[in-house]
């Protein structure tokens, strides 16, 4: 079910949206900290996004493509491909957050057409999410209260 990109995105231009060294998570420090506190998870059946707030003024952006899950590296690098495309189309909307897209079994055998609709959809969770929680206030954090009998 493989099939060339979409003519939509053989004609269409990045217009500034370049996707550029400083969008990446590059080391094991960086995706670890999303890893261990992502209070941002929105769940589909071929792939999970993690996402965590960030001190910075761009969104960056992770990918963990198994071979375990997705066998061929030809598919490996169209879902990369597919999901860094449909990353550069929302990154004014997700600035100042780091997000994980792991893949799941699957994934390789659906259509980009399909794929493309799926991954929009679950950044416009991320983003419904992520203005959800930037509007709620920060909750205080209560000492640990234990009570010490001796």
């Amino acid at each position: 079910m493989k099939q060339a990109i979409t003519v939509e995105w053989q004609n269409g231009h990045n217009h500034g949206r370049a996707f550029t060294k400083s969008m990446r998570l590059l080391n094991s420090k960086d995706f670890q900290t999303v890893f261990d506190d992502a209070p941002l998870r929105t769940s589909h059946q071929h792939f999970l996004f993690l996402a965590r707030i960030n001190s910075l003024d761009c969104p960056r952006l992770g990918l963990v493509i198994a071979k375990k899950n997705i066998r061929h590296a030809v598919d490996r690098n169209r879902m990369k491909r597919l999901i860094r495309e449909t990353f550069r189309a929302k990154q004014q909307q997700l600035k100042g957050l780091d997000v994980i897209v792991l893949a799941r079994k699957g994934m390789n055998d659906v259509t980009n057409a399909v794929l493309i609709e799926h991954l929009n959809g679950q950044w416009d969770r991320l983003i419904r999410r992520l203005q959800k929680a930037k509007s709620e206030p920060a909750k205080p954090i209560e000492p640990n209260l234990q009570v010490s009998t001796p």
